[in-house]
């Protein structure tokens, strides 16, 4: 890996292969992890589709509010069928994290807004249409350098979708290994991240180097091109029991003292195409950058 070459006016460098992909079908709930996925202009195709609607407070329940939503956390979504393009969204399966052998709960045959609403004691509703202006409450726990120190305050939704603030997000496994290095002691699993791609960097590549590549963009495969709109600061749900990992606030904690709380790429979609697990990722610069 490293090797560059100009490309259309554009020099072109190797930084990485996609070592593995996420979708999370519903909101805040665990998702699957398939071999391929399909990029729209709005994302990967099934990603946040659904989320469930708090009708007491008039926002989208997130773990991001973890008070009276970490649980979601305890849930796995996955699509009976795979969605495909201009087409109604498939229905989505969704039972206990740890496949206990309680039976999956399928949208299009049970009230699952019933089911969650029993579950947290106020009545919520699966959606797959975000309402019009969608926003969620965040929680910032006490971590030193955040602005906001253990409150909760709104975050307005882009516009038509459920996501927080970008399409698509990523992590390297440089920036990864970099914080097992400052802290050992600490379990600094990917899945607690929530990427939708880990980015395998190779041999050689040391510390935050993704956040190098803002402002250009990636190309991955032979179609798909995506735009690094920056870092990705992290939140509360890192430091959430999650699969099967503990909770811990000195994840989120180590994050802020050592980048900013930052780890990882915001993206968003230039040109739409399929991704698949050993894609290679191309960073492409503007020559003389």
């Amino acid at each position: 890996m490293g090797g560059s070459q100009r490309v259309k006016g554009l020099q072109e460098q190797l930084v990485g292969t996609v070592q593995t992909l996420w979708r999370y079908p519903v909101k805040s709930m665990l998702g699957d992890s398939p071999q391929r996925l399909d990029v729209e202009a709005r994302g990967i195709r099934g990603d946040r589709a659904y989320a469930l609607w708090d009708h007491a407070s008039g926002r989208v329940a997130s773990a991001k509010n973890p008070r009276l939503w970490r649980d979601l956390l305890d849930y796995r979504a996955r699509f009976r069928e795979e969605p495909a393009p201009s087409a109604p969204l498939p229905a989505v399966l969704i039972g206990p994290r740890q496949g206990d052998g309680v039976a999956e709960l399928c949208s299009s045959e049970t009230d699952v807004g019933a089911f969650f609403s029993a579950l947290f004691g106020r009545q919520v509703s699966l959606l797959d249409t975000p309402p019009e202006g969608a926003s969620l409450d965040q929680y910032w726990p006490p971590v030193e350098g955040r602005a906001f120190q253990d409150e909760t305050n709104a975050l307005d939704l882009p516009a038509g979708t459920f996501f927080d603030a970008c399409p698509i997000h990523a992590i390297s496994t440089a920036t990864l290994e970099r914080l097992r290095q400052l802290e050992p002691q600490l379990d600094f699993a990917v899945e607690r991240f929530r990427p939708n791609l880990l980015i395998e960097t190779p041999e050689g590549a040391e510390g935050f180097v993704e956040e190098a590549w803002s402002g250009c963009c990636l190309q991955i495969g032979e179609q798909l091109v995506l735009r690094v709109d920056g870092g990705c600061p992290r939140c509360v749900v890192t430091t959430l029991a999650q699969g099967d990992l503990g909770e811990d606030l000195e994840i989120l904690r180590a994050t802020a003292r050592h980048n900013g709380v930052v780890a990882g790429i915001r993206l968003s979609v230039v040109t739409p195409g399929p991704v698949a697990v050993g894609d290679p990722v191309r960073l492409l610069s503007p020559d003389g950058a």
